[in-house]
């Protein structure tokens, strides 16, 4: 049984296995567990884990700046497999202070943190809040800060007062190419941008096509040192 105390174990463990037999056990001893999905190539991740469970439940940021092309493929898995998919939206009164204070583009100047805290991270802090654990499609060949991903670990960033909240990578030990051969190997639908030279997709005012032997992250907040590249979903990678 997977527990806080013997994450560590869980991690070496967890190590050694492929992702679907991480997903299995994880999806079944674990009840209060929610999928993460961006809207990129994590939807194999998603579809491997309904596959195991129909009832999976999934989640995604809808930050209310996307590529109009992640929204129509979102609903487009969302329709396909039937999802309990839940959106996550900003605090309006939060969104409108940023505005109105600084404008659309500040981050630009001032850094992408602000408006990710705002956009990201606080909605997803409320959505874990009421949960025992989640997943994401974290690999540790996306950035030079994800390069020490685990597979299982306590995640205390996130985790409410006095709760225990667990995260699983199960594709932390994969790399791109695993995940596109799986996407291709099972014909799953994905994003259209990837075919437009996009890589890592994220808000469109922060993302952009890269060139050949650019690192996927250099698409993403390209205005900002390389370490800096975390919007706050995933600062577990920076802090511990």
């Amino acid at each position: 049984m997977i527990n806080a105390e013997n994450i560590v174990e869980i991690n070496e463990k967890f190590n050694n296995m492929e992702p679907r037999e991480i997903l299995q056990q994880v999806l079944a001893d674990i009840p209060g567990i929610v999928v993460s999905f961006s809207g990129a190539e994590d939807v194999a991740l998603v579809v491997m884990a309904w596959k195991l469970h129909k009832d999976i439940k999934v989640f995604t940021l809808d930050t209310g700046r996307l590529h109009v092309e992640t929204y129509r493929f979102i609903d487009q898995v969302r329709q396909k497999y039937d999802l309990d998919l839940a959106f996550l939206y900003p605090d309006t009164t939060a969104i409108q202070r940023l505005t109105s204070d600084k404008g659309l583009f500040s981050f630009y100047q001032d850094g992408h943190e602000e408006c990710c805290s705002i956009r990201k991270t606080e909605p997803l802090r409320r959505q874990l809040a009421g949960v025992d654990a989640w997943i994401t499609g974290q690999r540790k060949d996306q950035s030079p800060t994800r390069t020490d991903v685990p597979v299982a670990q306590l995640d205390t960033v996130f985790a409410a007062p006095g709760k225990t909240l667990l995260k699983f990578n199960p594709f932390a030990n994969w790399r791109s190419k695993d995940v596109w051969d799986y996407i291709r190997m099972f014909d799953l639908p994905y994003n259209p941008l990837h075919d437009q030279g996009f890589v890592s997709i994220g808000c469109q005012p922060c993302t952009r096509p890269i060139g050949p032997n650019q690192h996927e992250r250099e698409g993403r907040w390209w205005w900002e040192e390389a370490t800096a590249k975390e919007c706050g979903l995933h600062r577990v990678n920076i802090i511990e």
